[in-house]
């Protein structure tokens, strides 16, 4: 995973914990989980939307 070994994951996320605390880190995960739901909405939205650009330039 992106060359990262279990150690070095166990450092960043221990420098995580430090910086933001552990009472923001459920926020912290709420926002992120909800920036990827929207990043992920967002690309099959424009998918959907070049799909029904196509089907009518072919019609």
């Amino acid at each position: 995973m992106f060359g990262l070994g279990m150690q070095e994951l166990i450092i960043i996320l221990l420098i995580v914990l430090v910086i933001f605390g552990a009472s923001r880190l459920p926020m912290l995960g709420e926002g992120l989980g909800k920036a990827i739901k929207g990043f992920k909405k967002g690309i099959s939205e424009a998918a959907d939307t070049d799909k029904d650009s196509d089907r009518n330039a072919k019609s």
